[in-house]
């Protein structure tokens, strides 16, 4: 691998490594506040860093009139509406199980780009659909398929969290005109401020304002501090950097990783067990990924 190469594939297993633990981070500090303020504290914190990012790099200029509209739909999309989703289902959705929902994403954007794009799907890339879809099953029922159906197994949360699954999808595919447009940093900081506006807007009008930040303890903190410098800062910048060298059909393959990560992470951290239904679960979700993301 050229050396030029190796930073790039570096940022990319750095963001996925930092995205596969917020979920755990997510479930800590569910513990003592509400998804509302997770989520306020945790993009505020991102904004300011990719605001500073985006200076540096000197980047910095303010989006044509025609495109604030746009940006304000994918802060809500991208930002207020996912992490609504996201850090909700946490509540009663497990971390393993979110993460290889997640997982799952490249799917729905296949689906999507078909019924929206006109784009094809061949036969193989069909399979992959089932078999991704029959993994997450698989997980969320723990291989009892009627359980889901009599409410033994499966939540609330989990059903939020392939919401969000689907809803990422959009975000994506609306967003490739932007990335077109803008240098990644600049669109992401730009999206992000007006997503956190508008949780602004949830907090204090719906939520609790700032009355939970007292029942922040230390653990409670970390697990804020990590998912807003790291989780929404450094491993966007890490990976949108990655992207511009790496072809995004490669970098895709590095999204297999997080779940994986969240898996082992979870397990030690908040003790979720790994069960070899997990494992089989996860394995038919990545076959069923790669098989929709293979060409030809």
């Amino acid at each position: 691998m050229p050396k030029t190469k190796v930073i790039p594939y570096l940022e990319a297993l750095f963001s996925v490594l930092v995205w596969g633990g917020t979920f755990i981070a997510t479930k800590i500090a569910l513990r003592e506040v509400s998804p509302a303020t997770i989520v306020w504290i945790r993009f505020g914190m991102g904004t300011v860093i990719l605001g500073i990012v985006v200076f540096a790099r000197k980047q910095f200029a303010l989006p044509e009139k025609s495109e604030w509209l746009y940006f304000a739909m994918l802060g809500f999309l991208g930002v207020t509406f996912h992490q609504i989703l996201q850090a909700t289902g946490l509540q009663t959705a497990k971390a393993t199980t979110t993460a290889w929902i997640v997982a799952t994403t490249p799917v729905f954007i296949a689906i999507l780009g078909w019924i929206a794009l006109k784009e094809r799907l061949n036969g193989i890339q069909i399979l992959g659909i089932v078999l991704a879809a029959f993994g997450v099953l698989l997980i969320v029922s723990k291989g009892n398929f009627a359980a889901l159906f009599t409410g033994e197994e499966g939540t609330i949360g989990d059903l939020l969290v392939l919401i969000s699954s689907v809803n990422w999808a959009v975000y994506t595919i609306l967003s490739r005109r932007e990335l077109a447009r803008h240098p990644a940093a600049r669109m992401m900081f730009f999206v992000m401020l007006l997503g956190w506006i508008l949780v602004n807007i949830w907090i204090f009008g719906f939520g609790p304002g700032v009355s939970e930040l007292a029942n922040l303890t230390s653990s409670g903190w970390t697990a804020i501090i990590i998912l807003g410098i790291f989780g929404s800062g450094l491993a966007y910048i890490a990976f949108y950097d990655a992207l511009q060298e790496i072809p995004a059909s490669q970098l895709g393959a590095f999204f297999n990783v997080e779940p994986l990560v969240t898996t082992v992470l979870a397990s030690f951290m908040i003790n979720e067990a790994i069960t070899a239904i997990t494992l089989i679960g996860g394995a038919i979700i990545i076959l069923g990924i790669w098989l929709v993301n293979r060409k030809g």
